[in-house]
């Protein structure tokens, strides 16, 4: 029983004394040069970029940068907000350009070449559950905002990150944190290189409770065990990852349940809401670059599971409550193939790039089921699903002068599903078969009158797909009336204006006005906990994104981002997108002396928001720091104290408007309906973390 109950930290620090004997075996029998280090100026894009809205991300903006989550990395993204509703195990609300991405809805996101948006999921369509990043490993972030790059797809109509993890890091540590609310976590990793190859391991287990009145026993296990050989550019790299996760959420509430005392502010109205959820994945990249041409191929393989327990509307039915349970259980696979060529000077240097991509889920068990404290009373619909995506795509650069560039792109999607009604009441005829396609065009153009100034004008298609049951369904899975089928590809085109300049040394800023129309608009539903389709929208903002290199040891990270969102035609008395978060901005700092002291902080700032659709009920506006300072003792000790909330905001993280019932308001209130109110998550108040990390030399 003891080693049950402490197995996982024996086994991580057995990990990390096996990974410091076999370096330090390995540094015995060879001669140990010391490291040269070679820093580029990666925000230096001008010439480079294809867009005012392209950037990049490095590790070191990761490394001493606060995060209350993991996915709060998305958040080195200019003008992208991330937040949480539930529990720490399930994926985050995101938020950017005047979209509530909802889970992921939106915006693209891939690791190692894996796409992390499911499609046709349980919970909410485009789900991205980033909970299994380990910022340390992060290597780098490129970003591309807008609808303007033939490689991206589904989801991508406000853009897209693609995240790489390192190869190799420069000694193996061990890295234990512990923290208020129950807080702790634990890294090990390492690498070395055996037999001609590059190996790296990492192992994360992590626990928490949080504020709640409830508290969440989060339980998270993380490892990954990375192979590779040569560069990015030239060789190849294996990744196996697998996580787990199991928590206890305490879900957003009505709040007049907390303004009349019913619950206490980190209350909740059921217990034993939450989940369980895993990824086991294996991927593998390759790349072969020459003076002539480069080849890129990627190929993975994805097993997924996830069990969500839920009450969004308190006793609307009942009660016993309003949980549900919503279970995906996945295999998905796939892969891309792409090629460019370098033409030379006598087709003006031109490079044309062709590829193609393939992914297919087999869901085999796509479940919505009534429940009582996660104990299964009625199912609502339980489906399996085949969906297929292909595309090719090509895009051809050409610099028609020192100063004229151009950029002209084009893609074509195929997606094809067949769902396989099971088990519902109301459900059986809802199975079939259906399939879209769509091509999509995307134009670029970069003008650069002075080395340090560059215009930019984009334009492009692009599109997010819905959920599949929404596309062949025939009738309601709660009460049998007619339903209407939504189009399995909803469409939208973007455009944009920009510029890029480094006006000072280590000053690189941009500025980019866009705008976006979509055919069709998910919003959330918050008295069942679910998005639906709704009508053709548009929006339209800018944004201004700022490096600032002050010296070898400070940098500034600064962005604001400005957007509205309508909808075409009126909806619900009202013509506002809810949810569509119209100002953010943040500032970002991170030190390091390259000797003892380093740290960051950074402060980010949400104003108000429409929660329907008439704009009359809206959220509140409000700002928030998170602070980290680390002291190396010396080579091998590093202390670290993190402070999130750092003046102690009471605000929420996030807020909606719908239908729900407490116990006070009665089982059925509202006329079976709900009553109609604000639907809020907190908030975590202050909270301070402790590291400690000790480096093998």
């Amino acid at each position: 029983m003891l080693f049950k109950q402490y197995r996982w930290p024996v086994l991580a620090a057995a990990f990390g004394i096996f990974i410091h004997h076999s370096v330090q075996a390995q540094a015995e029998e060879q001669n140990e040069l010391p490291a040269i280090e070679v820093r580029s100026e990666v925000h230096a894009l001008i010439g480079v970029a294809d867009s005012a809205s392209d950037g990049k991300v490095t590790a070191k903006q990761i490394e001493h940068r606060p995060f209350l989550r993991p996915s709060e990395v998305m958040e080195t993204v200019p003008g992208l907000i991330v937040t949480q509703h539930s529990g720490d195990g399930k994926a985050n609300q995101y938020f950017l350009r005047g979209f509530n991405l909802d889970h992921g809805s939106d915006f693209a996101t891939y690791v190692n070449g894996m796409p992390i948006n499911m499609v046709s999921h349980a919970h909410g369509q485009g789900y991205m559950d980033l909970n299994f990043l380990i910022p340390e490993l992060i290597g780098g972030l490129r970003y591309q905002k807008g609808t303007y790059a033939a490689e991206d797809g589904d989801f991508s109509t406000t853009g897209s990150a693609h995240i790489d993890y390192k190869r190799s890091i420069s000694a193996p540590f061990v890295d234990v944190s512990v923290g208020e609310y129950q807080f702790k976590r634990a890294l090990v990793a390492g690498s070395e290189e055996w037999n001609g190859l590059q190996w790296l391991g990492a192992l994360e287990l992590a626990g928490y409770d949080g504020p709640w009145d409830q508290p969440e026993n989060l339980n998270k296990i993380n490892g990954l065990v990375n192979v590779s050989s040569g560069t990015p550019s030239n060789g190849f790299s294996i990744s196996a990852m697998a996580y787990r996760s199991r928590w206890v959420a305490s879900e957003h509430v009505p709040e007049r349940a907390i303004d009349e005392g019913e619950i206490g502010r980190y209350g909740t109205l059921l217990p034993n809401d939450g989940g369980e959820t895993h990824r086991v994945s294996l991927s593998g990249e390759w790349t072969q670059t020459d003076d002539l041409s480069a080849w890129r191929a990627n190929a993975w393989v994805i097993d997924y599971g996830l069990n969500l327990f839920s009450s969004p509307s308190g006793f609307i039915n009942g009660a016993e409550g309003d949980q549900h349970e919503q279970a995906d259980h996945r295999t998905t696979l796939g892969g891309q193939l792409e090629k460019r060529w370098f033409l030379g000077e006598n087709w003006l240097n031109s490079e044309i790039s062709l590829g193609t991509q393939l992914r297919h889920d087999r869901i085999s068990t796509l479940g919505l089921y009534d429940t009582v404290d996660r104990d299964r009373t009625n199912t609502v619909r339980q489906d399996h699903v085949d969906q297929t995506a292909s595309a090719l795509y090509t895009e051809v650069k050409t610099p028609w002068l020192p100063w004229l560039r151009s950029t002209i792109g084009l893609r074509y999607d195929y997606m094809d599903v067949d769902v396989n009604a099971e088990k519902g009441v109301f459900n059986q005829n809802n199975g079939g078969k259906t399939s879209a396609q769509q091509l999509s065009p995307k134009l670029g153009l970069a003008i650069a009158p002075w080395k340090s100034l560059e215009f930019y004008a984009n334009w492009g298609r692009g599109f997010h797909s819905n959920d599949s049951r929404g596309a062949v369904i025939s009738q309601n899975v709660v009460d049998g009336s007619p339903a209407d089928r939504v189009p399995l590809i909803a469409k939208s085109t973007g455009s944009e204006l920009g510029l890029r300049a480094a006006p000072l040394t280590g000053w690189h800023t941009s500025v980019a006005l866009w705008k976006v129309e979509s055919s069709s608009e998910l919003v959330f539903v918050g008295d069942e906990g679910v998005t639906e389709p709704r009508g053709s929208s548009q929006r339209y903002g800018i944004e201004w994104t700022n490096h600032l290199t002050v010296s070898d040891w400070v940098f500034l990270d600064a962005d604001i981002a400005l957007s509205k969102a309508r909808f075409d035609k009126t909806e619900n008395g009202g013509k506002r997108v809810p949810n569509a978060v119209p100002l953010t901005a943040s500032l970002a700092a991170n030190y390091d002396d390259g000797n003892q002291w380093s740290g960051g902080v950074r402060v980010r700032y949400i104003g108000s928001y429409a929660l329907e659709e008439t704009g009359q009920e809206k959220s509140s506006s409000f700002t928030t720091a998170n602070a980290k300072v680390e002291y190396k003792i010396n080579p091998q000790w590093q202390a670290s104290l993190s402070v999130l909330n750092l003046f102690n905001r009471k605000a929420n993280d996030i807020e909606y408007y719908g239908g729900a019932c407490t116990k006070l308001d009665g089982p059925g209130c509202g006329g079976g309906e709900g009553i109609d109110g604000r639907l809020i998550h907190p908030l975590e108040p202050r909270s301070l973390r402790v590291g400690l990390r000790y480096t093998f030399k």
